[in-house]
């Protein structure tokens, strides 16, 4: 067998595996394992904790507005809830006139 023969019988080896079918590969399913309750308990324990030292860091890094942002707030949103209810009441009365 010299270098060519090798080489066309790696080729046909090649060619037979690609005619074959491939095993399809299996379903990444997610399997449950089993967890004992007090290291579910301590999860959840730690996520509370966490989320109270995430409410401790932003409550500290608030501050109260003073008064002139406290006025801007209130104006920015009225304006927006009279929008808000200018468009709501448009498409009612537009409902109203076209059905």
């Amino acid at each position: 067998m010299d270098a060519s023969d090798a080489q066309q019988a790696g080729t046909l080896v090649s060619e037979q595996q690609l005619q074959q079918p491939q095993p399809s590969q299996p379903s990444q399913q997610y399997i449950a394992k089993s967890v004992p309750l007090d290291q579910i308990e301590k999860t959840k324990m730690q996520r509370f904790k966490e989320f109270l030292t995430e409410c401790r860091r932003v409550l500290r890094i608030t501050k109260k507005p003073d008064k002139e942002e406290f006025k801007t707030i209130v104006k920015i949103s009225g304006i927006g809830i009279i929008i808000i209810g200018a468009l709501g009441f448009l498409v009612s009365f537009i409902k109203e006139v076209l059905f």
